[in-house]
């Protein structure tokens, strides 16, 4: 199956990132979610154990894309995270090169610190990571961790990132990530303390009313057109999560 396909309506991808329990897992599955994040960054009150997350993974129903979020890590750590909870896409969140990331084989996506950052600066940051599946953009510091709940000045996203998948993050709650759908048109959405009744316990109630204002917001928006003529990332494209063993055309 290729993973990368057009949709002839506008689809907002959702990843619910910090999961820690079965019934959060099971409620992802239910609301027909895009993908989940496990946490395994040391700095994070949301990081599994292998074992916890062994069982979460093995709750995922197959439409679930699962992430395994990493931070600054020993290769042998990543890899046993690999081996035992066999994510379909790694999530590199510290201060990894592209080599770095691209060592395991898998697709990843490249967390993309925004505290600080000005316009210009964006492009670059982008072009350090050609092999990079997409970008997670977040409100963190370099070198903090993510799940703040913290936003960061949308207006850097302005212009349509080219080439590449991108999900928004930081600060994204049920009442506010309807605005940032209608208004920066993002490949997908992460949320994580946005939907937590308690730092690592997600509200199954805010959870579903996130979900909503996603898909209300994707209602209000015209069906795509592919005019073809420019290479600009279209939010359209691309509808599924990246997995590890899809073969694209």
């Amino acid at each position: 199956m290729n993973p990368f396909q057009s949709l002839s309506r506008p689809h907002t991808r959702i990843k619910l990132c910090g999961l820690t329990r079965m019934e959060d897992v099971r409620l992802a599955g239910e609301l027909g979610v895009d993908a989940i994040g496990l946490v395994f960054a040391p700095q994070s009150p949301r990081r599994l154990d292998i074992p916890v997350a062994r069982r979460l993974r093995e709750a995922a129903p197959a439409s679930l894309a699962v992430v395994a979020l990493v931070m600054d890590q020993p290769i042998d750590e990543v890899r046993k995270i690999i081996d035992f909870v066999r994510p379909d896409v790694l999530q590199f969140h510290g201060s990894e090169d592209d080599m770095a990331c691209r060592h395991f084989g898998m697709p990843f996506l490249k967390a993309i610190p925004m505290r600080g950052v000005e316009a210009g600066q964006v492009p670059a940051m982008l072009a350090g990571y050609p092999s990079a599946e997409g970008f997670v953009f977040d409100a963190h510091a370099p070198g903090a961790p993510g799940g703040t709940g913290e936003r960061f000045d949308w207006d850097l996203l302005t212009r349509r990132i080219v080439g590449r998948p991108w999900l928004l993050a930081g600060g994204l709650t049920p009442s506010s990530v309807g605005d940032a759908v209608r208004r920066l048109q993002p490949w997908g959405v992460d949320v994580s303390s946005g939907i937590e009744r308690v730092t690592g316990i997600k509200d199954a109630a805010r959870t579903r009313d996130f979900v909503e204002a996603v898909r209300a917001a994707d209602r209000e928006r015209p069906p795509a057109v592919s005019s073809g003529a420019d290479e600009t990332y279209s939010p359209a494209e691309n509808e599924q999560f990246p997995r590890e063993h899809d073969e694209q055309s």
